[in-house]
């Protein structure tokens, strides 16, 4: 008698701890965090004042202002049609850089370097 007993109790048990495990929500995958909207682009225009080609980053001034960017192998550069090289940044050239921020760096996307302006014909 003693065994039924035993026996009706833990199958009781049994029946009460596999209910409520199925009853139990899910678990949620470990998903990862939704991807940030992606980052407003901005721009600059002004003065090279410095290229330093161990950071790979250029400063443009303009006026009272000065930004850093940081110029990465999917910086597209031009000067007028021509393809630029950052080896070709030099200081004093006038560009206009489009740029995104990361956190506080600013990535250039592309820089466009002024094409010269044609010197004017002096008369004889």
């Amino acid at each position: 008698m003693k065994k039924t007993i035993l026996l009706v109790v833990v199958l009781t048990l049994v029946a009460f701890v596999s209910g409520a495990i199925a009853a139990a929500p899910p678990k949620a995958a470990t998903t990862a965090p939704a991807p940030a909207a992606p980052a407003k682009m901005e721009k600059f225009s002004g003065e090279v004042k410095n290229v330093d080609a161990m950071a790979k980053s250029i400063v443009v001034a303009k006026e009272k202002a000065e930004k850093s960017f940081v110029v990465t192998a999917d910086t597209k550069m031009t000067k007028g049609k021509e393809a630029l090289k950052f080896e070709d940044l030099k200081a004093g050239m006038n560009v206009t850089i489009e740029y995104k921020k990361d956190g506080d760096k600013m990535i250039a996307a592309t820089i466009k370097a002024a094409a010269p302006k044609a010197s004017p014909k002096t008369k004889k």
